[in-house]
């Protein structure tokens, strides 16, 4: 037996013990449990985009026409503790000469705008693509420093340079109140669709999930669909949603931080896992119509599956962890993953990069 599948063995038989206080359903997805296909590809390469004096979150990378790695990811002052992403985030852009790094700061592109605009006090989830001859960077913004007021907006450029442009009003806005989104939108994960279209995945979840819990992971975060015919909206609500939803598994299992892209066969997303298989791994699910979505296997692990760590600092409660998983392509393929992790040099957070063999 080798190394991954010994894992994959262990991880079974513990969630064996635990059977008995989960539905039916959860039952099922227990006996099929394993490590992907793309987890088996996933080689470490270790952390990248530390920087002195600020947390580093959500690392999106994109290949340019000079032939380097640009990365455009949230940061925020390390004064500001771990919190500092619901009311003090930034999102910058960094460049390097391969996936691996050194990276060099270049500058921030979009910062909270102040009193009155809706992403007033933080600017946080930033996912770069190229669509149309145009770079579009979709992000979330707030603004008053809360989840309520999040919302998924987009900036646009002609060069990974700038200048950056985004409207006055956010790209999507939550459901009607008691609806399953009517408490924000969020992790905004894009793809433009072999018809044409423009395809936005968004997470939500409902306000009085939110407010008054009644499991030990907080909310009911699920994952919807909006769909519109131009990059620059209007993105319309699938009538489907939510398109992923693991409620029924019994335990309020929930997933966040999506990243969806199609490879000319299949539709293919990674999140962060909330209790599926354990909050610090990563799921991976498959699609043939990217609106029905495959039972989830395990993405990728915690870090210390792959590297050694110092022991995690006090202050560090997320330590050990992978989270915003965000796929780099060459050449059409993927070839790196990026993730944001807690640690690193400066006892903050930091990249965290894979390279998918």
């Amino acid at each position: 037996m080798n190394r991954k599948e010994f894992i994959a063995t262990s991880i079974l038989a513990s969630l064996g013990s635990c059977l008995p206080m989960f539905a039916n359903d959860f039952n099922s997805l227990s006996q099929k449990v394993k490590l992907s296909d793309f987890e088996k590809r996933l080689s470490p390469v270790g952390r990248a985009l530390e920087f002195e004096n600020y947390y580093v979150w959500c690392n999106s990378p994109i290949e340019g026409p000079d032939g380097k790695i640009h990365v455009f990811f949230s940061r925020w002052p390390k004064s500001k503790s771990m919190s500092g992403w619901t009311h003090a985030s930034e999102i910058a852009h960094a460049v390097a000469d391969k996936p691996e790094g050194p990276y060099e700061y270049v500058s921030t592109v979009v910062a909270p705008r102040g009193e009155g605009f809706w992403d007033a006090t933080t600017c946080h989830n930033p996912s770069i693509h190229y669509v149309d001859g145009k770079y579009a960077l979709f992000f979330m913004g707030n603004s008053n420093g809360k989840l309520n007021t999040q919302r998924i907006g987009l900036a646009t450029a002609d060069s990974l340079y700038g200048p950056w442009k985004r409207p006055d009003k956010p790209l999507l806005l939550p459901g009607k109140e008691g609806e399953w989104d009517d408490h924000c939108t969020t992790n905004p994960s894009f793809l433009k669709h072999p018809n044409g279209d423009y395809w936005l995945y968004y997470k939500s979840f409902d306000t009085e999930g939110y407010i008054h819990p009644k499991f030990k992971i907080r909310g009911n975060r699920k994952y919807g669909l909006a769909i519109a015919k131009r990059l620059e909206g209007p993105y319309v609500k699938y009538e489907g949603n939510p398109v992923v939803d693991f409620h029924k598994m019994g335990n309020n299992e929930q997933c966040e931080d999506a990243f969806t892209w199609y490879d000319g066969e299949k539709f293919h997303m990674l999140a962060r896992d909330l209790g599926v298989y354990g909050i610090d791994k990563g799921l991976y699910m498959s699609s043939n119509d990217g609106k029905h979505w495959s039972q989830p296997e395990i993405g990728y692990q915690e870090l210390s599956k792959y590297v050694q760590q110092p022991p995690a600092p006090k202050h560090l409660n997320r330590y050990g962890r992978a989270e915003r998983p965000q796929v780099l392509f060459q050449d059409g393929k993927p070839t790196y993953l990026f993730t944001a992790s807690q640690g690193g040099k400066y006892e903050t957070a930091s990249g965290f990069i894979f390279k998918i063999n």
